[in-house]
């Protein structure tokens, strides 16, 4: 989560040309075959292609195009997701120590489904997000082969956090969220638990799409439950963003402050993670309404909302970055520095 501490130091990176925030499909390939995956939707890329037809990199090329991408943005939050990263985890572990040594944040999204490397658990500035869909049964018949019995045996000796995609589905039985909350607060490696609303493509029609009644009973219900379980990271402010979200990506802090790559290292994800056409006005996204959160902070200093500085100095950003020739921090296109 970026608390609002970090609002003045990604104000200095827009100001400077560059998006504070980078997101990377560290590979194509995923073991995990779960319905619905945007990932490997056929709008996630555009229309063109799909992930998994996508060329990517492994060894020395993959740890060698990932920092220089990473030295061309220089962002102060980074995160790997995929496919699935730790099918990349021995690049991860060369890659990891040298994002450390630079001083950006490090999250990864993973099933882990396969052991996480002992030694992360050392690194202090570094988010490991499990994502779980739903209680052991309906998770496991969607995630196999990433089932809870796996998880809980390969994120043993590490500090991670939850993460679970509200779906429908879950409403449709009284007292599901606490249970899935109940469950996971009682996990010692668990620090803290998430929780994103199922965000639509423009035009679908899946029975997964939370209508807006069931939106806002599930927010009411995370806000009692946040009272209960200490582990529930869902500050108010997340929670209001949620039931209110951007309509649009012009006005998502989250979309115009992330720059997304997928697998190939050049290709940008727009107009972020989701790709293709979201359903804005439906969004769940956490990210989102997190950042939404602290563009709504009111700066004691300068006495206006942190998400107005953020909107100016996003057009001083785009002067410079064209000056600079860095990629350009309001682009819907191309502007990536070449990996090769």
């Amino acid at each position: 989560m970026i608390n609002a501490a970090d609002v003045l130091r990604g104000w200095k990176a827009i100001l400077a040309g560059r998006t504070p925030f980078l997101s990377i499909e560290i590979t194509k390939e995923c073991p995990l075959t779960c319905p619905g995956c945007y990932a490997y939707g056929i709008d996630h890329l555009g229309g063109d292609t799909v992930l998994r037809q996508v060329s990517d990199f492994q060894g020395q090329k993959l740890v060698d195009r990932v920092m220089k991408l990473i030295d061309a943005y220089r962002p102060l939050h980074v995160s790997f997701v995929g496919g699935e990263p730790l099918v990349r985890f021995r690049e991860l572990e060369q890659i990891f120590p040298l994002v450390e040594a630079r001083g950006i944040h490090i999250q990864l999204v993973t099933s882990a489904v396969r052991p996480i490397p002992a030694g992360w658990s050392d690194i202090n500035r570094m988010t490991i997000a499990v994502s779980i869909d739903g209680l052991a049964p309906e998770h496991d018949a969607r995630r196999k082969p990433a089932t809870y019995e796996r998880i809980l045996k390969n994120i043993e000796g590490q500090r991670i956090t939850v993460h679970c995609t509200i779906t429908r589905q879950m409403t449709e039985r009284p007292g599901y969220l606490p249970e899935f909350i109940q469950f996971w607060s009682a996990v010692p490696n668990v620090e803290k638990i998430w929780f994103s609303l199922f965000t639509p493509q423009v035009g679908e029609d899946s029975y997964e799409i939370l209508p807006w009644d069931k939106r806002n009973e599930v927010i009411r219900e995370l806000v009692e439950l946040t009272q209960k379980f200490p582990k529930l990271a869902m500050p108010p402010g997340v929670l209001k963003a949620l039931a209110d979200p951007p309509s649009n990506p012009q006005s998502c802090i989250f979309a115009k402050t992330t720059t997304t790559v997928t697998a190939d290292l050049t290709s940008r994800i727009t107009p972020c993670q989701f790709g293709g056409t979201p359903d804005c006005a439906q969004c769940g996204c956490m990210a989102s309404a997190g950042l939404k959160a602290v563009g709504d902070v009111r700066l004691p200093f300068f006495g206006i909302k942190a998400g107005s500085i953020y909107n100016a100095s996003l057009q001083v950003g785009s002067v410079v970055a064209r000056m600079r020739k860095l990629p350009n921090v309001t682009s819907n296109g191309s502007g990536l520095p070449k990996a090769g």
